[in-house]
């Protein structure tokens, strides 16, 4: 069996760990893998044993017009690519929507082409409906990363198969060295993109209204992005900012509540895998209501569901925790229950079974 997996951009967000994990997994059970991601970049993707690499280029813009065109262009670049190197035989394994040229060579050559879902809020409409109709056309499998995205992208005609993303082996292992027992809730963490609809703006609100507690806010962008996008907000001194990490593991064990503040009618989390990773270190969590990542926190028992926006809500919930040391020891345990339904073992050998899938 080969498979040639296509993500388009490589950097440290949810989507390309997911494929690495894949990655790896498929390796390791020797399978024989081809990779096509965008070049000069570094992320959870570089530098993988035993994956052949391949490349082209795509720079993001920050022109909706020039990303646009460099999209297009990447993708043609893509599927003329796979198209001479790809035998019938081959799986193509698509991450995300985006690299649609693969699909689309997938499909001409006679590959089967599996697509692996992450996403329903792609901008604008006449964007998503491109690539969703691709999606479409040439998938013969369907892989969400949620019930909830299952719900809400339904695809006919296709097989359907629900793979909740998974935390690494590896991660719990040394979350396990280094969590320690938290006597109460002083530190608050948020990972995500540097984009507004991520709740940015309201992680930096909050710890205006929480000057006792201490924010850390890590970013996937580099230090002059998070200088020009922050340059006309006041940030408050308990808030520390970040530009993009290779290891989380220090923030995860510093902090006592890990936050997801994604704006609900811009962007609706498919599942958040920063919440579980905070969860290995016995975190609770706040996350909004609606989206796959309520499928990871039960509303007062291993976090709260609460709407980025409802500021005084957060601040009374977040002061009630740290208050209340039995309420918050009692949510400390619940998060390693739900854990144990998120273990990657059962990942790579359920998606293992979806390539085995005649």
């Amino acid at each position: 069996m080969k498979v040639i997996a296509a993500h388009l951009l490589n950097d440290y967000s949810g989507s390309p760990k997911v494929l690495m994990q894949l990655l790896k997994g498929w390796t390791k059970n020797h399978i024989q893998v081809e990779l096509y991601t965008c070049e000069g970049r570094k992320g959870f993707l570089s530098d993988i044993e035993n994956v052949n690499y391949q490349y082209f280029k795509y720079t993001w813009a920050k022109n909706p017009f020039r990303r646009l065109l460099n999209l297009v262009i990447s993708q043609i670049i893509l599927a003329i690519k796979i198209w001479k190197t790809s035998s019938r035989e081959d799986i193509i394994y698509v991450n995300t929507v985006l690299p649609f040229g693969a699909a689309l060579a997938g499909r001409i050559k006679g590959c089967r082409v599996i697509y692996h879902l992450h996403e329903t809020s792609v901008k604008p409409a006449i964007l998503k409906m491109f690539l969703f109709g691709i999606a479409k056309w040439a998938a013969k499998d369907i892989v969400y990363v949620s019930n909830y995205l299952a719900s809400t992208e339904p695809f006919e005609g296709k097989r359907i198969h629900i793979l909740h993303n998974a935390i690494e082996n590896e991660f719990i292992a040394k979350a396990n060295q280094l969590k320690e027992e938290k006597l109460g809730l002083e530190n608050i963490l948020m990972v995500c993109s540097l984009k507004s609809y991520k709740g940015v703006y309201e992680f930096i609100d909050l710890a205006h209204s929480l000057s006792d507690y201490s924010f850390r806010l890590v970013l996937n962008a580099q230090h002059e992005e998070i200088s020009s996008f922050f340059n006309a907000t006041s940030i408050p001194e308990n808030v520390t900012i970040y530009d993009s990490q290779t290891d989380l593991h220090p923030f995860y064990k510093w902090a006592d509540l890990v936050l997801n503040l994604s704006r609900p009618e811009e962007w609706i989390e498919t599942f958040g895998l920063t919440i579980l990773e905070g969860m290995a270190y016995g975190n609770p969590a706040i996350v909004p209501p609606v989206g796959g990542v309520t499928e990871l926190i039960e509303n007062e028992k291993n976090g709260y569901r609460i709407t980025g926006r409802d500021t005084e809500s957060l601040v009374h919930t977040i002061q009630q925790m740290s208050t209340d040391s039995r309420l918050y020891q009692s949510l400390r345990e619940h998060t390693v229950e739900v854990l144990k339904n998120f273990k990657e073992d059962y990942f790579i050998n359920q998606n293992i079974q979806i390539l085995n899938t005649k």
